[in-house]
């Protein structure tokens, strides 16, 4: 059943990394701001990492490999917006709550890998 989706999860692995990318590297500050509750903008950076950690770790990849590239893209994320985009400024905390967003999406990725793996979901399908 996992094989037939596989194409599936890569498709929302690189829409996963697209979405990561343009707010992290185009979305204009203010524009797109919604305040449901304070320091929100942190759940979002974890939200951010976590959906590509867990969705390339269900679409096959390796999930040190994407725990490495990820975490190694959250410092330099911060570095280029503080850098290179005007109005932005880098956050150590943002860079806490993308590790910390890694993290989850790895440990969320992999359980529910061992989920599809056990016979219990195959005779659910």
């Amino acid at each position: 059943m996992r094989s037939r989706l596989i194409p599936w999860l890569r498709a929302g692995f690189v829409v996963a990394l697209l979405i990561q990318g343009y707010l992290l590297y185009f979305d204009v500050p203010g524009t797109s701001d919604v305040v449901l509750f304070p320091h929100v903008d942190k759940v979002v950076h974890a939200a951010l990492f976590a959906l590509p950690a867990a969705t390339g770790v269900l679409a096959g990849m390796p999930p040190w490999v994407l725990g490495v590239v990820l975490a190694g893209h959250a410092p330099v994320s911060e570095l280029i917006q503080r850098a290179f985009l005007p109005g932005r400024f880098g956050d150590p905390l943002d860079v806490l709550a993308d590790l910390v967003g890694v993290g989850l999406g790895l440990v969320v990725g992999v359980l529910v890998l061992r989920v599809w793996q056990s016979r219990v979901w195959e005779r659910a399908l």
